[in-house]
């Protein structure tokens, strides 16, 4: 998919209130050394966070609305914004690094690094967890790596899920930060951070946009999306702008007819041949785990809606185009079961951690929710 190059703030839709006051921390040279971003998936705290790391470091810095922006052209710009797609560049860096021998594998782990002074953190792949060899190579650059052609040096971390070893090593680099430098963690939950990582950090929370500005905004950037597409990409998005513009309803579709599958086996369907058909493909590799967590998602919003029908409120519901059906699902569903069902999704979620068969899992989630 392709992402295009921002060209100063004003590209940022929506949370004009915590963009300002960042662009003012950058006005003033004070940018803070830690700061958490905190906001739904795909509400752009990662794009945000490039556009603070270009205003800061940009080489013919400009004004917009009176504060700083950034010119975009720059090679500080430029390559900052090379890691603007986060997806391909750390598909790249696995793709490297199962290229290594065995021996070195082990010991590698994923960053992405497309300017000198910007070191971005993904959750390492296949736990998908933040771990103590990328955190170690953080604290190396914190202390050890001034910067090489910018005035400041940045640190994103583009999940909020460490391994616990890795969260108390961070702990160092926060309470003695370098004068030079600026940690961003990026999370949906602020919660699930350390106590002692959220206190010593500055937290700005980006908030969703009303479903109706989304639908505006999909019209003039997705024409081709049909009005009622639009307006369930909107509800999909649940608020975010990144999200409703890069939205493959297709695939999303595609993985809400298997978790539907799932739902009408749980709720009245006694043959269990439709779901194992749906959930064998559901296999190990690299397209195995999006496809499941893909699955997982749309379960997910299936779940929250049955949950608004019983709670009386269908007109919330983001399945627009499912609504009859959602609602005769919810037909003498209790709210405990509904409850279950959400912890049976954390659970499948926690599994894919450990490398747990996902077919297996996904097929033991239906069967520990048959009402029948």
């Amino acid at each position: 998919m392709h992402y295009p190059q921002s060209v100063g703030f004003q590209d940022f839709l929506g949370n004009t209130q915590t963009v300002t006051h960042l662009r003012e921390a950058v006005r003033a040279e004070r940018f803070p050394h830690s700061l958490i971003l905190a906001g739904p998936r795909g509400a752009g705290k990662y794009t945000l966070s490039l556009m603070l790391a270009k205003a800061v470091n940009c080489l013919n810095p400009t004004e917009s609305d009176g504060l700083p922006d950034f010119c975009g052209v720059c090679s500080n710009c430029t390559r900052i914004a090379d890691s603007a797609n986060l997806e391909e560049r750390v598909a790249e860096a696995v793709s490297a690094r199962d290229d290594l021998r065995d021996t070195d594998k082990r010991e590698t782990r994923i960053l992405i690094q497309t300017h000198p002074d910007l070191l971005v953190v993904p959750p390492d792949p296949p736990q998908l967890l933040i771990k103590l060899g990328q955190v170690r190579q953080v604290i190396h650059v914190a202390y050890y790596r001034p910067p090489v052609e910018s005035k400041r040096t940045f640190t994103i971390f583009t999940s909020s899920a460490f391994m616990k070893e890795a969260a108390n090593s961070l702990l160092k680099v926060l309470e003695e930060p370098p004068e030079h430098t600026s940690l961003i963690l990026l999370t949906e939950n602020p919660q699930e951070l350390l106590p002692t990582i959220r206190s010593r950090a500055v937290v700005h929370r980006l908030g969703a946009l009303p479903a109706s500005d989304l639908e505006s905004l999909l019209a003039l950037r997705r024409p081709e999306l049909k009005p009622a597409d639009r307006a369930l990409a909107a509800r999909l998005a649940e608020g975010a702008v990144g999200r409703a513009l890069t939205i493959d309803l297709g695939v999303y579709l595609a993985s809400r007819q298997d978790a539907l599958v799932l739902l009408r086996t749980a709720l009245r369907e006694p043959d269990y041949s439709q779901l194992f058909h749906a959930t064998e493909s559901y296999r190990a590799g690299t397209d195995g785990q999006e496809k499941t967590i893909n699955l997982l998602r749309a379960l997910g919003s299936l779940i929250e809606d049955l949950l608004l029908v019983v709670a009386g409120t269908p007109q919330l519901i983001r399945n627009l185009d499912l609504a009859a059906e959602i609602e005769r699902m919810a037909q003498g569903m209790t709210v405990d079961w509904i409850d279950g069902a959400a912890r049976a999704l954390v659970q499948v979620e926690q599994g894919m951690r450990r490398n747990l068969l996902r077919s297996l899992s996904l097929d033991a989630m239906a069967v520990s929710l048959d009402r029948n």
